[in-house]
């Protein structure tokens, strides 16, 4: 028969890798998903800047790279461009992020990830 001295020990340090590696995946999961979701609210918000009566597509590409810069770095607000265009018939600005998926900490493949925000364009009648 087998005796099983020493066999708590290394249960428990294989169960502990296995529960460290689970964790910093969900936190490494977590931190991609608050980079992105940044990424799409400053898209939007700089598109309803762009749109607003007297501003231009590149007053909302600023405030775009203001508000992720801030937010999550200026490392992601590089790829920031900006127009105008048509979206669902209607005029409107676009403000389009590129920036890198964190898959290592804050470290990805650059501009693997690209949002888009739209906003409807107002005009002053008068």
């Amino acid at each position: 028969m087998r005796r099983d001295d020493g066999s708590a020990a290394v249960e428990f340090v294989l169960v502990g890798v296995l529960l460290t590696a689970l964790t910093l995946g969900v936190i490494q999961l977590a931190f991609a998903l608050h980079v992105r979701n940044t990424l799409i609210d400053a898209a939007a918000e700089g598109a309803r800047f762009a749109a607003l009566a007297g501003n231009s597509p590149e007053d909302g590409a600023e405030r775009t790279r203001q508000l992720i810069t801030t937010a999550v770095g200026a490392d992601y607000a590089a790829g920031v461009t900006s127009g105008y265009t048509e979206y669902l018939g209607v005029a409107a600005t676009e403000v389009t992020v590129s920036a890198p998926l964190p898959l290592a900490g804050p470290f990805g493949p650059p501009r693997s990830l690209e949002v888009t925000g739209h906003a409807a364009a107002e005009t002053l009648v008068g």
